[in-house]
């Protein structure tokens, strides 16, 4: 058995409401025998750095850009292509965290925007290993994976950046572009860069957020679904445990300052996939291998929610 659910947490920083800890518990256990269907904000960064190399890594592909390369231009905001297979018709927007340019680009990214409920910086660096592997490459190269297993599924994948500009896009942006796309789930890809010791990956959920521009009345319930799903199947794919110091133990967190969910008026949650700062973590991080479950976990919970 990959974890024990009842183990305490070494720290929880944000309690997760009551109702959802046994669910959330019970539904990542079960996952571990077989589920239905398909198989605080991060520090800033050290700057870039080389890629961990892998002979399976995805060939990037310009963001709007259809599976078959030859309809439509390389536009954000554009409508990818679908295939065929049960998520045919299906809109998903993959985010990946930060952007390998942001580190040069600081004047811009520590521009303030509107959240909804205040005003926050449009983007941060990210982390990174202590090795200097960056949190912006590691988005991006999981996020390229977990595409091509959605696209196999036929459904459509939009992506929020694919180091196709020079930094960002700011958070409200990366907001916009999943409600411009009326996506079915949007998920934001991250790894956390926490202490040492600290371990495991939690999934981000909305909280419920009334206040200003920011309405997340419609989304709180789906949303919650999706990360529920992502986090039981997570487990299965990776064996990673749940996050040890966010969460209490189940795997999911409640937030109400970020401004890609407050923003949001579709289902949107993020994952911190583990924690770049500690040495355990970091090596599973930096793998390809471990990379590729990685996606299948989060591209099998995707598939369960919008599958029913």
């Amino acid at each position: 058995m990959p974890y024990d659910v009842n183990q305490p947490p070494v720290r929880s920083r944000r309690p997760v409401r009551g109702g959802a800890l046994l669910a959330v518990a019970a539904l990542a256990v079960a996952c571990l025998s077989g589920c239905g269907g398909p198989s605080g904000p991060p520090e800033a960064g050290a700057g870039a750095s080389p890629s961990a190399t892998a002979t399976d890594t995805p060939t990037p592909r310009p963001a709007g850009t259809p599976p078959s390369g030859d309809a439509k231009p390389a536009d954000p905001g554009a409508e990818p292509g679908a295939g065929t297979g049960p998520l045919a018709e299906k809109v998903v927007v993959i985010d990946p965290g930060h952007n390998p340019g942001n580190f040069r680009h600081t004047r811009e990214i520590n521009a303030l925007v509107d959240i909804g409920t205040h005003r926050k910086e449009c983007d941060t660096t990210g982390t990174s290993t202590n090795d200097g592997h960056t949190e912006a490459e590691f988005t991006l190269d999981v996020s390229h994976r977990l595409r091509t297993l959605l696209e196999k599924q036929g459904a459509r994948v939009q992506f929020t950046q694919d180091n196709d500009r020079p930094f960002g896009p700011c958070v409200d942006e990366r907001a916009r572009i999943g409600n411009k796309a009326s996506a079915d789930a949007v998920v934001s890809v991250h790894a956390d860069g926490s202490g040492v010791g600290n371990r495991g990956f939690h999934v981000i959920l909305p909280a419920l957020v009334k206040d200003g521009s920011a309405d997340t009345t419609k989304i709180v319930g789906p949303s919650r679904e999706l990360g529920e799903r992502i986090a039981g199947t997570f487990v299965r794919a990776t064996g990673s445990k749940p996050s040890n110091y966010v969460g209490g133990g189940t795997g999911l967190d409640v937030r109400g300052d970020l401004g890609g969910l407050n923003l949001s008026t579709v289902p949107k949650v993020f994952i911190e996939c583990g924690n770049m700062r500690d040495a355990k973590d970091a090596a599973l991080l930096t793998s390809s291998q471990w990379r590729q479950k990685a996606a299948q976990g989060i591209a099998d919970g995707i598939s369960t929610y919008l599958l029913g």
